[in-house]
């Protein structure tokens, strides 16, 4: 990793934030409110776009994605903080202090810190249609779906050793799940016997294809013919985080387990969004996989905090050796 010259050309700030969801833009505002120059980078590819609308974040439940997005950047743009679309392809920390950002449009903007919130990539298992009907009645996490479908028959595409939880879980929300074992391992004695007494049903047999009926999803379609009702379908995504950027800063994602399995990869940070490049911090769904938008909106206020922080003891630092100077000078 090479430090790079200053192009005195390129715009610079205080603080840049990449990535214009929840955690980025609670960044953004605290930032902004603390009068800092702050402008947030976003390639407008929300990852809950699909949905209907957001769960679990009081004073906000049920808004659209799009409508919270909107009202979230008229806040932070209110108090001053600026915004760029496109996607940053690089980062390269400067010799003089601070980081280059280039983007996918060949332009670049220079940061004194970094808030880096771009969230990750649903890896979905390959299945025709599947993808088509992510977030809508293909699902994944029951505290942001599980209402919106109680009572319905609800399968779970069983894809790795946490199916049988996961079928588990959704049982809360409805008597009528089955779970499609696919390429999940064979459920044990002990645990064939926790899914019997909840009245869980076990399919074996790999999954094919969906069936979809007036654009609902209406079943789930076997390797022998078969296809059974569901009206949801819970999957289990690979949780990839958006960490290429920083690869020039020498930060590489790094795997996240649960339960003793690997469920995706993060970008390593200590609670306060911190990461091992001094500058850079991250928030949100990059380095914390299951949070949901009140989470990452809350990690980016808190790393914001943070971030300010850092900036005041920079600006002492260099008033301090202004007036020391300026001593000797008066001598």
């Amino acid at each position: 990793m090479s430090d790079v010259k200053v192009d005195n050309a390129e715009p610079r700030y205080e603080a840049v934030v990449v990535g214009g969801g929840a955690a980025g833009l609670g960044g953004a505002l605290v930032l902004a409110r603390a009068r800092r120059s702050v402008l947030v980078i976003d390639a407008g590819q929300p990852r809950n776009a699909p949905a209907s609308g957001i769960h679990a974040y009081p004073g906000h439940e049920g808004v659209p994605p799009a409508e919270f997005l909107a009202r979230a950047r008229r806040e932070a743009a209110g108090y001053g903080a600026r915004f760029a679309d496109g996607t940053v392809v690089a980062a390269e920390r400067l010799a003089e202090g601070g980081f280059r950002l280039r983007l996918d449009d060949g332009s670049s903007v220079l940061a004194d810190r970094l808030l880096v919130t771009t969230g990750l990539v649903d890896e979905l298992p390959e299945l025709e249609g599947l993808r088509e009907r992510w977030g809508r009645d293909v699902l994944h996490c029951p505290y942001c779906h599980g209402w919106e479908v109680r009572d319905q028959p609800i399968g779970v595409l069983g894809t790795g050793p946490l199916a049988v939880e996961q079928a588990l879980l959704w049982r809360q929300w409805s008597a009528d799940v089955t779970l499609f074992r696919h390429t999940a391992p064979e459920p044990d004695a002990e645990q064939r016997e926790r899914l019997a007494a909840r009245g869980i049903a076990v399919v074996d047999g790999p999954v094919v294809g969906l069936a979809v009926r007036d654009d609902r999803l209406d079943g789930v379609t076997l390797a022998d013919g078969r296809t059974m009702p569901a009206r949801a379908l819970a999957v289990a995504p690979h949780f990839a985080a958006r960490g290429a950027l920083l690869a020039g800063l020498g930060l590489t994602p790094e795997p996240q387990e649960m339960g003793g399995h690997v469920v995706g990869s993060r970008i390593a940070a200590d609670p306060t969004g911190a990461t091992e490049v001094p500058g850079v911090w991250v928030a949100g769904n990059v380095t914390q996989l299951g949070e949901q938008v009140i989470g990452s909106a809350a990690a980016g206020v808190r790393a914001a905090a943070v971030i300010n922080h850092d900036l005041v003891a920079a600006d002492t630092r260099r008033a301090v050796a202004a007036a020391r100077a300026g001593s000797v000078e008066a001598r």
